[in-house]
């Protein structure tokens, strides 16, 4: 029971982390896409003023699965970041370039200084997510062996599931992010921006549904036994769900109900989180490591279960209320088009 209860935490924090950091790397993809300083100024000041009060939060959860993860399971824990270290390395990098450049960005002097800080940031936001998926599609498609660094550094992340999985995860992070901010440019009282993010919400969904819906082509041809998993029992079900939500989705933004799509946005995110770990069950390193055979002993994973629950008397309510004051409108910075911080004459038009 407690290896469950424990990789069904390192299960909250990815989701946690999907749904939250994801649509914050999704948000950088659409400030890369907004066009020139003037033309793309409202696009990004709608960015700057979403994310500002809640993006370091958000990415709390990454933490929180690391912890979990090199707790709980050390072996798997050791075999993932030492044979999939390339990739995570990059992701590293990208995590720190993008953070920094955000947090630069809104207190750049000249628009230039702007638009060089915004470029890290978007591509940034991008690649990260990326390297993530890869290393999703390595651990899942069974290319990390059990030992140090006794996996390819190489085919362990470039591979057809790898990539697959790498475009999911910065499709999904668009798609949450355009239905994000979408709400949060109603609740501004930006209409105009309303509709610009509703288009973008409504184009990604639909190529993320099917490129959800393609990768199970690769997955067939180079991670079968994970295909079986999603095609068949509760692998099935959560890719149904996921499905179903992923449908619902677009029809409320459709009809402009975007804090109802934020719910089912969200549900078909994290059904493909449950239904990966369903598909793959009882492996932790499929074809190499049960779950039961990764798990530490049962007397650290009481401890750990223990401190995260006193941890969670702290952090759930903590995370709740600030969500709530966001989501309210009671804190965060006015908004205001990014362009509109700085002297026309300072750069480009």
């Amino acid at each position: 029971m407690l290896p469950e209860i424990c990789i069904g935490l390192v299960l909250l924090g990815i989701t946690a982390y999907a749904l939250l950091g994801g649509a914050d790397f999704g948000a950088g993809f659409w400030d890369l896409t907004a066009g020139g300083a003037r033309r793309g100024g409202a696009i990004r000041g709608m960015i700057q003023h979403s994310m500002s009060p809640v993006w370091e939060a958000n990415h709390v959860w990454l933490i929180f699965i690391l912890v979990i993860a090199w707790t709980a399971f050390p072996v798997a824990f050791g075999s993932v970041f030492s044979t999939l270290s390339v990739p995570l390395f990059l992701a590293a990098l990208g995590i720190i370039a993008r953070g920094g450049a955000f947090a630069l960005r809104g207190h750049a002097a000249t628009i230039r200084e702007a638009r060089t800080l915004g470029a890290v940031f978007a591509v940034s936001s991008v690649l990260t997510p990326y390297f993530l998926g890869a290393t999703l599609g390595g651990i899942a498609s069974g290319r990390v062996p059990v030992g140090n660094a006794a996996g390819d550094m190489v085919d362990s992340w470039v591979n057809p599931t790898s990539a697959a999985i790498g475009v999911i995860a910065v499709l999904t992070g668009t798609y949450l992010a355009a239905v994000y901010l979408a709400a949060d440019s109603v609740r501004s009282g930006q209409p105009e921006l309303a509709e610009a993010f509703r288009t973008r919400a409504l184009g990604a969904g639909i190529v993320t549904g099917a490129a959800s819906l393609g990768s199970l082509l690769v997955l067939r041809s180079d991670a079968r036994s994970l295909f079986d998993g999603l095609t068949s029992g509760g692998g099935l079900a959560a890719v149904i769900v996921s499905t179903i939500a992923g449908i619902a989705t677009l029809a409320l933004i459709a009809r402009r109900r975007y804090e109802l799509a934020r719910a089912t946005a969200a549900l078909a995110v994290a059904t493909l989180t449950v239904g990966w770990a369903l598909a793959q069950n009882p492996y932790l390193l499929p074809g190499q490591l049960t779950l039961d055979e990764a798990a530490a002993d049962d007397t650290v994973l009481t401890a750990l279960v223990i401190s995260v629950a006193v941890g969670f008397v702290i952090l759930v309510p903590s995370l709740t209320y600030l969500y709530r004051l966001v989501l309210q409108g009671r804190i965060g910075q006015e908004y205001q088009p990014l362009d509109q911080r700085f002297d026309p004459r300072d750069g480009e038009p």
